[in-house]
């Protein structure tokens, strides 16, 4: 199985080895070898209008996918571009492997035309970087990197590649078997622990199950479900977590955190038994961490070991795959702690505390906006986002019941993610419906990859939430900030019908709410890409809230139902 290739001829045969069966990438002269074995090969290769598009769109892929995701850009700045898109898939916890161009290695280190130095700058957010100086180590290289990404917590892993190394030929051997000695990922969970947590159970009387990414990463739905309602214990999610968890089901009590549901918070606050799988115990989630769950035991079952603890003290850790952990849990003969009555009060308070909003004629909310979509899509759409308050209002108000249908940018928070996103979405799974819910200012940040659309005609629909501002930020200094609106607001704004009108994409503008769900109906009936410019109420805020300081009990903006 060994022959001679050039260097760029092994990263394409790797690729095919990998299964890989899409590219997303912009070619400069560094990567011009790469890219003219590319175009011998016939790979599929889809060309962003900016490296920030390829990664978030590779970032899409393999969300919905659980494959990595692959991005083939040139040195320098096309390099510096996607490092946006690498920090965002670290925090996020997404395979990809970036293949970055490099000037020849003879001239690395003087400042050469289109050098920065990959290496130092990805050093801290990828979870693996490599330098390739030999060609007969890049194909032992690119079998590293795909392991690495795809095992333990997945992530990013870069791959630089000067363009002598390129271009030089060498002997391609991929039949060696990985040996990463430092890197041995704990798998199957130390069954003593998992005895501990079915132990504790018997004692509690009111646990709750706080479901994050972990769960969708270790493609562990199906057992978290059997687990719940075997057990009969609330399920929360965390905001990456949407999806793990039938939206729809009984023991299902909203989403934790700063935007989440005042049942899921309180859920919470008031347990005496949390079980965290896959979750990371982020800020955004735990509030004040004084106030966190203060009268419960907490167990975390997580891959990575350097998440259990390091936030919220752990008695029970549990490191292994949420997965085999799941399903641990689910063989150990157990004594069925009574829940009745803390599933009967969660229940209450969801029926009492519901998430609201306020009717104002044909003014449309935001939050209606998103009922309306889930409905039209029968709640089975993918549906990515950016950062920001129609990320939030997506949250809550589209009910997730499979997993990976929801892609959105957590951990760093990136603006301009969800469009692209939704384009590595469409190709993830070409016949299923994606909508990229988008802000008036995240879309203008990637709006040029509309070229992707026009070009291979992919349906992927666009619905901006259009309230002339950079809403969240306007919120925060309304709240915050004695209402002072520094640089957040947007009198002036393009027509964005027009806008996708120049691409040859169908653009239609709603003002009313009477208006609103056809107009929803036809964009999702129509069999190409679709951008809806939806003006929604300019000042509306996401409630429920914990603000800054506070803790999950202090929410702000609850209302019973009767008021709401």
């Amino acid at each position: 199985m060994k022959r001679e290739l050039s260097g760029s001829g092994m990263v394409i045969e790797a690729l095919r080895r990998e299964g890989v069966d899409v590219i997303f990438g912009y070619p400069g002269g560094a990567i011009l070898p790469t890219y003219d074995e590319i175009y011998k090969t016939g790979i599929h290769h889809v060309l962003a209008r900016h490296e920030q598009g390829a990664i978030h769109a590779a970032e899409g892929y393999a969300r919905v996918s659980g494959k990595p995701g692959v991005c083939v850009v040139t040195s320098g700045p096309g390099a510096t571009n996607v490092v946006t898109g690498i920090a965002d898939a670290m925090m996020d916890s997404l395979p990809l492997v970036v293949i970055t161009g490099q000037v020849a290695s003879t001239v690395i280190g003087t400042d050469a035309f289109q050098e920065a130095d990959m290496i130092g700058i990805t050093m801290p957010i990828t979870k693996h970087n490599f330098q390739v100086r030999n060609v007969e180590e890049l194909p032992r290289m690119i079998k590293e990197a795909f392991h690495i990404a795809t095992t333990g917590r997945p992530g990013p892993v870069l791959i630089d590649l000067p363009k002598d190394v390129s271009l030089t030929t060498g002997m391609f051997d991929y039949e060696k078997e990985v040996n990463l000695p430092g890197y041995q990922p704990t798998i199957v969970p130390n069954r003593l622990q998992i005895k501990k947590v079915i132990d504790s159970l018997k004692e509690a009387k009111k646990p709750v199950i706080l479901a994050g990414a972990g769960i969708l990463h270790a493609h562990a739905a199906e057992e978290l479900y059997a687990f719940a309602k075997e057990q009969r214990i609330p399920v929360v999610n965390t905001l990456l977590g949407l999806g793990g968890f039938p939206g729809d089901d009984e023991l299902f009590f909203g989403m934790a955190g700063m935007h989440g549901t005042y049942t899921a918070n309180m859920a919470i606050h008031d347990s005496d038994l949390l079980i965290n799988i896959g979750a990371r115990f982020d800020d955004r989630l735990t509030g004040n961490l004084e106030f966190f769950a203060p009268n419960a035991k907490v167990a975390h079952i997580d891959i990575d070991p350097a998440e259990i603890g390091k936030n919220i003290p752990t008695e029970i850790p549990v490191v292994g795959c949420a997965k085999q952990a799941l399903e641990m849990l689910n063989e150990e003969e157990s004594q069925q702690g009574d829940t009745t009555a803390w599933v009967t009060k969660l229940t209450e308070m969801k029926n009492e505390f519901p998430l609201w909003y306020e009717e104002d004629g044909e003014t449309i909310k935001p939050q209606n906006l998103i009922e309306m979509i889930h409905e039209v899509t029968n709640g089975d759409a993918i549906v990515t986002t950016d950062v920001g308050q129609h990320q939030m209002w997506s949250a809550q108000f589209y009910r997730f019941n499979k997993p990976n249908r929801w892609v959105t940018s957590g951990g760093l928070g990136t603006m301009g993610f969800g469009f692209p996103a939704a384009i590595g979405a469409q190709f993830a799974e070409p016949k299923s419906p994606v909508v990229a819910v988008l802000g008036d200012a995240g879309f203008q940040m990637t709006a040029q990859e509309l070229s992707i659309l026009q070009e291979l005609n992919l349906p992927v629909k666009i619905v901006i939430v259009n309230n002339a501002s950079l809403g969240m930020v306007r919120q925060w200094q309304q709240l915050f900030h004695g209402e002072r609106y520094s640089n957040s607001l947007f009198p002036i704004q393009p027509n964005f019908t027009k806008l996708a009108e120049a691409y040859d994409i169908k653009g239609v503008r709603v003002d009313h709410l009477s208006d609103l769900k056809n107009a929803l109906e036809e964009m999702m009936a129509h069999p190409g890409p679709v951008l809806m410019d939806i003006r929604v109420a300019k000042e509306e805020n996401v409630y429920p809230m914990i603000s800054p300081g506070k803790g999950q009990h202090q929410m702000e903006g609850v209302k019973p139902c009767n008021e709401s």
